[in-house]
This record gives C-alpha cells, sequence and structure tokens, in this order.
C-alpha cells in the first residue's frame, strides 16, 4: 500500500510539474538571460526612433503570429521544402513588416545567451516596447513561449481579418480566438498606429456612403481610382502617437479600412467606441489587457517547439 501510495505521489508531482513547466511567466529570463528584456527594448526603441512607422510594424506582427497557431514565431519561417511558410498569405505578403529588426534583436540576444530567448518572445516583447515607444500602455508580457518548426500558409489565409471585413466577420473570427466583442474593438484601436496601402482602402474610399466627404477627397489624392496600389495613408490622424483618436476619426466617419468603419456603423459595438473616444484610460486599460490574453494564444512551451538559432529557419 505504501508502494501504491508513493507511486500515486510521485504521478501527481510530475503532473504538477509539468503544468508548472508549461506555464508562462514574466521573470521566465531572470536567471538564464538576464538581460534579454532590457537589449530587446533598447533595439525597439532605436528602430521606433529612426521610422515611428515600425513601431506599429513590430505589433502587427506579434498579432499576425499570433492569431496563426498561437504564438510561436511560424510567421518568420522562410518557406522550405517541407512547407510554405505564412510570410506570402493575403494579410502579410507586400504588408507585414519588421523581420529585419527582430533579426537584429535575435542576433544580439543570441551574442549574450546562446540558444536561450525564442524569437517567439522577442516579438512578443517588441510589440510592447512598440507601443510604450509611442506613447501607450504598457503591460507585462508572460515568457516562456517557444519557437514552432512549421508555419501554415491555409491558416494564415483564413485566420486572419482581411481589411474588407464585416462586423459580424470581425466579431466571429476573433470570438474564435476567445475575445470578446469589447476585446475585439480594444485591440481594432491599435489602429491608432500605422499605415495602410491604398490597395485596401481604395473601394471604400470611392464607393462607400458611410464616408466623410472631405476626407474622402483626400484620401483619393493619395489613392488613385486605377494604380498606386502601394501608396499609403495613415490609419488614424495621429498615426505616430498611440492614442485613443482612432475612436473618434470613427465617430467622424473617417475609418480608413472598410473594417475599421465597421466599429462605428449603427451595430452592436457603436456604444464601446463612443466610450473610448471619451475615455483613453478605459482604452488603455481594455487592451493592455486584451494583448496579454493575445500573447497566451496556444503558446509552445516545455520541450515542444525549439529554440531557434536564425527566427527565419528552424534549426538543423
Amino acid at each position: 500500500m505504501a508502494s501504491l501510495s508513493s507511486f500515486f505521489l510521485f504521478c501527481m508531482l510530475s503532473f504538477l510539474i509539468g503544468i508548472a513547466h508549461a506555464q508562462l511567466s514574466s521573470d521566465f529570463y531572470a536567471s538564464s538571460c538576464p538581460n534579454a528584456i532590457s537589449t530587446i527594448q533598447t533595439a525597439v526603441n532605436s528602430a521606433v526612433a529612426q521610422e515611428s512607422r515600425m513601431g506599429a510594424s513590430l505589433l502587427r506582427l506579434h498579432f499576425h503570429d499570433c492569431f496563426v497557431l498561437g504564438c510561436d514565431a511560424s510567421i518568420l519561417l522562410n518557406d522550405t521544402d517541407s512547407f510554405t511558410g505564412e510570410k506570402t498569405a493575403g494579410g502579410n505578403i507586400n504588408s507585414v513588416r519588421g523581420y529585419e529588426v527582430i533579426d537584429t534583436i535575435k542576433s544580439q540576444v543570441e551574442s549574450l545567451c546562446p540558444g536561450v530567448v525564442s524569437c517567439a518572445d522577442i516579438v512578443a516583447v517588441a510589440a510592447r516596447d512598440s507601443v510604450v515607444a509611442l506613447g501607450g500602455p504598457t503591460w507585462t508580457v508572460q515568457l516562456g513561449r517557444r519557437d514552432s518548426t512549421t508555419a501554415s500558409l491555409s491558416t494564415a489565409n483564413s485566420d486572419l481579418p482581411p481589411p474588407t471585413s464585416d462586423l459580424s466577420s470581425l466579431i466571429n473570427l476573433f470570438s474564435n480566438k476567445g475575445f470578446t466583442t469589447q476585446e475585439m474593438v480594444a485591440l481594432s484601436g491599435t489602429h491608432t498606429i500605422g499605415k495602410a496601402r491604398c490597395t485596401n482602402f481604395r473601394d471604400r474610399i470611392y464607393n462607400e456612403t458611410n464616408i466623410n466627404a472631405t476626407f474622402a477627397t483626400s484620401k483619393q489624392g493619395i489613392c488613385p481610382s486605377d494604380g498606386g496600389d502601394d501608396n499609403l495613408s495613415d490609419l488614424d490622424e495621429s498615426t505616430n502617437v498611440f492614442d485613443n483618436v482612432y475612436f473618434t476619426n470613427l465617430i467622424e466617419q473617417k475609418g480608413l479600412l472598410h473594417s475599421d468603419q465597421q466599429l462605428y456603423n449603427g451595430g452592436s459595438t457603436d456604444s464601446i467606441v463612443e466610450s473610448y473616444s471619451s475615455d483613453s484610460s478605459a482604452f488603455f486599460t481594455d487592451v493592455a489587457n486584451a494583448m496579454i490574453k493575445m500573447g497566451n494564444l496556444s503558446p509552445l512551451t516545455g520541450t515542444d517547439g525549439e529554440i531557434r538559432t536564425n527566427c527565419w529557419k528552424v534549426n538543423g
């Protein structure tokens, strides 16, 4: 009986250790690479100082990583003979940026602590530091993610919300990842920074009616009805600052993307937009909490995945 009890105790302890090992923690690198987080922050601050748009790009890189099979840095992988990566997905190609910044950070961290800090964690921390660098809220990034050894082009094409999404599609796509409608609106508010390509807002500024006429005309000067697909426009009127102007713009029918204006178009999210437009602290609190939740989407932990040496390819 004693040996049986000892066996059950051993199994229970092993189970609990396994759970603990699989959990993310804010101090994951405190002993193994104590300067990792400050190194990432310094590099992000430098990149954003050189080009403020890079802050939005690094934030978007994290979002587009986490929404496809979880926060596992799969978005960084180049195509191989065994799989097609996610870089050429509809929502990523000619759009997602910042790969070279992540590569630079990875090189710096590898020189400090070889084989310790994952690319997935670098992407997560860089997203937070980018928001802070542009005047937005901070949050505690949970750490301990590991890197995937594969990627999924098909999942990237199916799970990333396109700029043509209607409100019901946005609610469903975010709900599929465990987010409430309010969290979806808060995360959409990260469009307070960054730019969009003409090809993604042309139909809105020429064909939609729920748009401020002066605003539409000004954007038509940037984005012709034919050609100029890669011409860029700010996503809101203070695109270099992380604030709540995005929501004020929506109330004024100045949402650049169709999916943006859907949040304020006589639907169920109008009241949330109005609340955030008048209370930036509420928006900051909610978006920070939603970012923590997004960072916890299906991470690889423990012995799953690997710690890539180069973020753009699997080891070996």
